[in-house]
């Protein structure tokens, strides 16, 4: 009986695989379960080979922040672990943000509040394996990104180039401007060579975080930190407005929102979807931006694609 017993219980050792004695106990006896510790351990390998390797990651920006050494830092979260990345490695594109006399810290920290949400690429450039801290740039990510498609392998023609259409990343959205991150490269593409339609502020349309296509129109420099790009998102799109233009007539009533007015010039996007320009309003108090208003359509022109006419009322004020 005790011979059996034995027996009975040296096949049973051998069925049940070691996994069941060890570790995390599962209902499937086939089935391993890596601790919290075990998981942790193997995401921050991925950290030390992407280190090593010089990999490009990607991540999404969370926080800047004000470290206690001073250091004015954006903040992202890979695989768990926080990355910071030095305000001086964010390689923000500065021109055109309308504040050249301000610090440059400040104007630097201004545009990445702004982006805040947006995916940014960063590489490792240093960790500390005791405390298990990460410090990246981006600065770095977006000079090899741009070797890579900007300038590519000698005598080989480069993968964006002037009339390629590509996916470009919102990174900040103005009321007149949007901030596109082209492949490395930031550039800033004012709000009415986004769309075909004009919009009274470029946030109706587009958010922080959108991938949208937009067509590659100018590519600049030789070098990765010399590149420079011009693209417009109205291209790749189909244009609406001639189609919509046959929707509206001469002597025609219809209803819209002033998005401009500049010199006594009303630009107006026609509830209809269409664009149209006002000379002139037929009205005691004058309508500001942002107004709902209603207008006599005189003349379609098909050159510029808009409609032409007179403002008869106000329906409604913005503000």
């Amino acid at each position: 009986m005790a011979n059996t017993k034995k027996a009975i219980e040296e096949v049973t050792e051998k069925e049940i695989p070691r996994a069941a004695y060890e570790g995390v106990l599962t209902i499937d006896v086939d089935a391993q379960v890596e601790s919290a510790q075990e998981q942790e351990d193997t995401r921050w390998h991925q950290l030390l080979n992407a280190h090593r390797t010089r990999k490009v990651l990607t991540g999404q920006l969370g926080g800047i922040e004000k470290l206690e050494s001073g250091w004015m830092v954006a903040v992202t979260y890979y695989n768990g672990f926080r990355i910071i990345i030095p305000m001086n490695e964010m390689m923000i594109n500065l021109s055109g943000d309308g504040r050249e006399n301000a610090d440059t810290l400040n104007r630097q920290v201004r545009i990445a509040n702004n982006m805040l949400g947006c995916d940014i690429d960063f590489i490792i450039k240093d960790l500390d394996t005791k405390s298990r801290s990460v410090v990246a740039s981006r600065k770095d990510a977006m000079l090899k990104k741009r070797q890579t498609f900007y300038i590519g392998e000698e005598g080989e023609k480069p993968l964006l180039y002037p009339g390629r259409i590509a996916e470009a990343r919102v990174i900040a959205v103005a009321p007149k401007a949007v901030r596109l991150e082209v492949f490395g490269v930031e550039v800033s593409v004012r709000a009415r060579d986004m769309a075909w339609e004009w919009m009274l502020d470029a946030n109706e349309k587009f958010q922080v975080g959108d991938l949208i296509q937009v067509m590659v129109n100018k590519v600049e420099g030789t070098e990765p930190d010399e590149i420079h790009v011009e693209v417009d998102a109205k291209s790749p799109t189909a244009n609406i407005n001639k189609d919509n233009l046959r929707k509206c007539h001469r002597q025609g009533k219809y209803t819209g929102v002033i998005t401009e007015v500049y010199k006594g010039t009303y630009f107006i996007r026609l509830d209809i979807g269409i664009n149209a320009v006002a000379h002139s309003c037929n009205m005691s108090a004058l309508p500001g931006k942002g107004d709902k208003i209603g207008i006599v359509v005189t003349r379609i022109n098909d050159n510029y694609e808009v409609a032409e006419g007179i403002i008869t009322r106000l329906i409604k004020r913005w503000k």
